[in-house]
């Protein structure tokens, strides 16, 4: 008389539980470490390969569990189940930016003025952070090509004012300021420097904002460069065009202001 096989429970399915788990709670855990600054952006980038990693060994037990449950009639398919879309929770923002990488340029320093671009606060910079160098021809076209937006202002107003103006607009972000606002008076070209962070994991970018009395007209200019990642997947010239288009309606609602 033949032996009925007795049901196993798959160890590879409450593996699959165990580190899909663990690969969201440490996700968590590190992106609002990060946030609040308790966790240093190359630790918090290392980690986060880990967690890729971690979920994809995930999926790979799940995938290990099903075949067990499928050929054999393991029991497991509520833990495989459970792993396989907690990995792929945390997956899915991989898989975005990965897709945003494929999409968008490969560009992490963005310039209205390509020529000469304004001068960034290098002062806390490491060197494990991105190189800054000037563009090359190749980097200036595909930028002009793919931003056509990201272009400098000028204004027909006083100087003081069109100062005032970015500073105010300035204030209006939760940007860190690297350093005192300039004093203008006297002035024909001020700089202000600020470090903003990246719209998608709060990586540290720094921004430099040029206000120049060119006697005629007056001239802002605005680079937004990341410190870390090879691609800024546009954020730097999302946060230039947006920046520029506050500036704007400043400038407009001061010139209504005097009629």
């Amino acid at each position: 008389m033949a032996s009925i096989r007795e049901r196993q429970t798959s160890k590879a399915a409450g593996w699959s539980r165990r580190t899909g788990a663990f690969s969201a709670v440490l996700l968590l855990t590190v992106f609002i470490g990060h946030r609040y600054d308790l966790v240093e952006t190359p630790a918090f980038l290392w980690v986060l390969g880990i967690v890729a990693l971690l979920a994809a060994l995930a999926l790979l037990f799940a995938g290990l569990a099903f075949s067990r449950l499928w050929h054999f009639g393991d029991r497991g398919g509520r833990d495989l189940t459970v792993g396989a879309l907690l990995a792929i929770l945390v997956l899915v923002p991989f898989g975005i930016a990965a897709y945003w990488a494929a999409t968008y340029p490969p560009l992490r320093d963005i310039s209205t003025d390509l020529d000469d671009p304004p001068v960034l606060d290098v002062s806390a910079r490491t060197k494990d952070m991105n190189e800054l160098s000037p563009a090359t021809p190749g980097e200036q076209r595909l930028q002009t090509e793919s931003y056509p937006l990201v272009t400098g202002r000028s204004y027909s107003l006083p100087f003081d004012r069109i100062v005032d103006a970015v500073e105010t607009v300035v204030d209006r972000h939760d940007w860190q300021l690297t350093a005192p606002y300039p004093d203008a008076t006297g002035q024909s070209q001020v700089t202000i420097n600020a470090m903003a962070k990246n719209f998608i994991i709060d990586l540290p970018v720094d921004v430099a904002i040029r206000v120049t009395d060119d006697g005629d007209t007056v001239t802002v200019d605005m680079r937004s460069a990341s410190r870390y990642g090879r691609y800024d997947l546009g954020d730097n010239a999302a946060r230039i065009v947006g920046f520029l288009a506050e500036l704007d309606q400043e400038v407009a609602g001061q010139v209504g202001v005097d009629q």
